[in-house]
């Protein structure tokens, strides 16, 4: 028993030293990504002071909110002056390319999308701010403007290689102002549109247009989100990089000029993982957009996940670890090496394959296999991760010696694993319940390892270590499913 206490303990430092530590020191917005529970209505409030473009009597509110009420949850961070069909048509319009609607059947898995604000700053807020036709806007870009923003109408036009489908996700309220002699109210997005994976790394943009005919403006609030397969949602992890990719989009654009058409205007609404405040205003009013265009350019993108390459240690790296090492700690590291056998390195490389071979699995059936829905999928992969996993775990970890040896490596492996998938989706924040949860299933794994090795199990077969570590893994994903971490 006090053996088995020992490698908990143990195990609880691995998982901090590889999970939760690195989570704190990297991702420095982690406390300011949390999920979404809804606050309580604050109607007897006041209405805020609204956003008002220059020449338009309707407004918006700078926020959206997952209930009827202001609260300060996701900040909206693009603006176009334009009619929304002629958003919608430069952003998604192509012809001879890969360019996809999100397939219809995805609507029915509902994802649901985290707030990106911090709940203890946020809640009940109703701030005034700027209006935005004030001092406060900057140029986007003066560098960016090319020949093909003074070409004719009579040339044909090339779009930039954008890759914007329709997308569905839980529902956001946006409030809007008619104008004098009118009231305010919640509206729900326009359109939904997504760039990216379903199972991997997309971007995520709702629209909102203007309740006044005679005003043409689309508020938008973009952001990036991930599948996440422990909860089976899509998780937000940020809203920037989606802020530049649409800004970008839009500069990109033959006949807007970059200079004269894309600025950004101070909204003061920055209380998210990593939002700063300043929305992206383009105007598009007035601009011509062809409805067949010939030229385009090609190109899915297969996925927006990026890996990014790991710097290279360095020789006197090497040289100041080595002179640190005393006689004693070589002796250990040898002894180490020396306890070193095939099944570890078999288990290590089982865990990762599986729990990477979940993600590239769903990317796979979703690129290839249209007929399936997103429930489908899910189901056919899930089980991989909460039963295949650990009954991997168990058989391979039953032909090695040590308990404390195979705890290790099988928390180390699942560990390492998923900092992997985060590199690959190109996350960089992770909220703190998704630190304290991948936490746990890292210790729950290495207890399993640990109680199915051959000295743990040459006594009893179902002992401590094997049944507290099953009992936290089904606790911990149900949990996790169930919304409770």
């Amino acid at each position: 028993m006090r053996r088995s206490i020992v490698i908990a303990g143990v195990l609880l430092v691995l998982a901090f030293l590889l999970v939760g530590g690195p989570s704190l020191l990297l991702s420095v917005s982690t406390s300011q990504t949390t999920a979404d529970t809804p606050a309580q209505p604050t109607q007897t409030k006041p209405t805020p002071e609204l956003v008002t473009l220059e020449d338009s009597e309707s407004g918006f509110w700078e926020y959206l909110s997952s209930t009827k009420s202001f609260q300060k949850r996701s900040p909206i961070n693009v603006v176009v002056r334009g009619d929304i069909e002629d958003v919608e048509r430069v952003l998604t319009e192509a012809d001879g390319g890969n360019w996809e609607e999100m397939n219809e059947s995805e609507e029915e898995a509902l994802p649901d999308t985290f707030s990106l604000t911090d709940e203890n700053e946020t809640d009940n807020e109703t701030e005034a701010v700027p209006e935005a036709d004030t001092e406060t806007t900057a140029n986007a870009s003066t560098e960016n403007a090319t020949d093909e923003d003074e070409a004719s109408n009579e040339t044909p036009v090339a779009l930039p290689d954008l890759d914007w489908g329709q997308a569905d996700g839980g529902t956001r309220y946006a409030y809007v102002d008619p104008g004098p002699n009118e009231s305010g109210y919640w509206i729900t997005e326009t359109r939904q549109l997504d760039d990216g994976d379903y199972y991997g790394q997309r971007y995520h943009i709702r629209l909102y247009e203007s309740p006044n005919e005679d005003d043409d403006w689309v508020a938008m609030q973009t952001h990036s989100e991930h599948f996440d397969w422990f909860t089976l949602r899509h998780r937000v992890h940020g809203s920037q990089d989606a802020q530049t990719k649409v800004e970008t989009d839009f500069m990109k654009h033959p006949q807007v000029d970059v200079k004269e058409d894309v600025s950004r205007i101070y909204l003061d609404n920055r209380n998210s993982a990593d939002a700063d405040g300043w929305a992206t205003l383009v105007e598009l009013a007035g601009l011509l957009v062809v409805p067949t265009l010939v030229g385009i350019r090609a190109g899915r993108r297969g996925g927006s996940a990026s890996s990014t390459t790991e710097a290279h240690i360095t020789d006197r790296t090497a040289d100041a670890i080595d002179d640190h090492l005393t006689d004693v700690d070589r002796q250990r590291l040898a002894a180490a090496a020396d306890r070193l056998e095939a099944g570890h390195l078999l288990l290590f490389f089982t865990i990762v394959a599986l729990f990477l071979g979940v993600r590239m699995g769903g990317l796979a059936l979703e690129r290839q296999a249209s007929f399936l829905t997103p429930h489908q999928i899910a189901a056919i992969l899930y089980p991989v991760i909460g039963v295949g996993i650990p009954v991997a775990t168990y058989l391979l970890a039953r032909g090695l010696t040590r308990r404390l040896d195979a705890a290790v490596v099988a928390a180390g492996s699942l560990a390492v694993a998923i900092w992997i998938d985060y590199s690959l989706l190109g996350v960089n924040s992770l909220p703190v319940d998704v630190v304290v949860q991948r936490m746990l299933v890292v210790v729950a794994l290495g207890l399993i390892a640990g109680g199915a090795a051959k000295r743990a199990s040459r006594n009893e077969k179902f002992n401590d270590m094997l049944l507290v570590g099953t009992a936290m893994w089904l606790l911990v994903l149900a949990g996790t499913l169930l919304g409770y971490l």
